[in-house]
């Protein structure tokens, strides 16, 4: 086994768990805020990908603006889902909502299959080059895939679990009556909350677009692994999301190394130990975070 061969499927798998960690930590959000099994979250990764895509083709719109126009449309999509189809159900069991939001991620990807086609479609690179470390070539658009995830993975955190905003979201999903003492709207605070869940899946799907292809399959294909992360490292839990991400993207990535033929399941492994031996979730406490 070579140095080279080593520490290319650590950067591969340290790429993907930045993927898996920003996609994790938006579904923790949603669910930890909302109480609400997210199943249209790849859906909304896929639908910011295809933004980012239209946007250069179409309109001539470079990564830059994709990396702000892509969330904040699929936010506010998603801040129509709230209205319209979540809300109604947010008194009825959690089934519910799961089935509606798996109906949409179907009917979505559905129809931009229909539209655009089952294949994947390429997306320029913004950041071409990469630096050399002797014994490997780095892409510089793969750092700034880890350092973007980072600083808004631990970013998203301290705001949530170290801020008064973060304190008056968990507090509204706990005592949402003693929140609206203070003259807080706590519906549209539960509103905003899945918006920027989705838009931190679009954010992902804007990232992931230069280096997987977008096609309508990419969130549905991710989403399984992902939600895999969240019941190890604790529903709700966003810390644990975050951590769980990454190092299980280290893990699969050794996996690929080492036995390559346990990679496509190794996370599956380890979301039944931790089902027999954690069911509440590795990092999963008596607070959330």
């Amino acid at each position: 086994m070579s140095i080279q061969l080593l520490a290319s499927q650590l950067l591969l798998g340290l790429i993907n768990g930045s993927f898996y960690a920003m996609l994790s930590m938006g579904l923790a959000i949603i669910f930890g805020l909302m109480n609400v099994v997210n199943f249209a979250h790849g859906a909304q990764y896929m639908i910011g990908a295809f933004i980012a895509w239209l946007l250069l083709t179409t309109f001539g719109l470079p990564y830059w603006a994709a990396l702000v126009i892509a969330p904040l449309a699929v936010a506010m999509l998603a801040v129509v889902m709230e209205r319209l189809l979540l809300r109604p159900l947010q008194n009825l069991d959690h089934l519910y909502g799961l089935l509606a939001t798996y109906a949409v991620a179907l009917i979505v990807e559905g129809f931009v299959r229909q539209k655009y086609g089952a294949t994947g479609i390429p997306y320029a690179n913004p950041f071409p080059g990469g630096v050399s470390l002797g014994f490997m070539f780095v892409p510089y658009y793969r750092l700034w895939v880890v350092a973007f995830s980072l600083v808004t993975c631990f970013g998203t955190w301290y705001l949530i679990e170290h801020t008064k905003l973060g304190a008056y979201l968990r507090a509204a999903n706990e005592k949402p009556d003693i929140v609206e003492t203070f003259g807080i709207n706590v519906p549209k605070m539960i509103t905003l909350t899945y918006g920027f869940g989705a838009g931190l899946a679009a954010l992902s799907g804007v990232l992931a677009a230069p280096i997987y292809q977008v096609s309508p399959s990419m969130g549905s294909s991710v989403m399984i692994v992902v939600f895999a992360i969240v019941v190890i490292g604790g529903m709700g839990s966003i810390l644990g999301a975050i951590v769980t991400g990454y190092l299980l993207g280290l893990v699969e990535g050794l996996t690929k190394v080492f036995y390559p033929e346990a990679a496509t399941v190794v996370v599956f492994i380890f979301m039944m130990a931790a089902l027999l031996f954690r069911p509440a979730g590795v990092f999963q406490s008596s607070h959330r975070g």
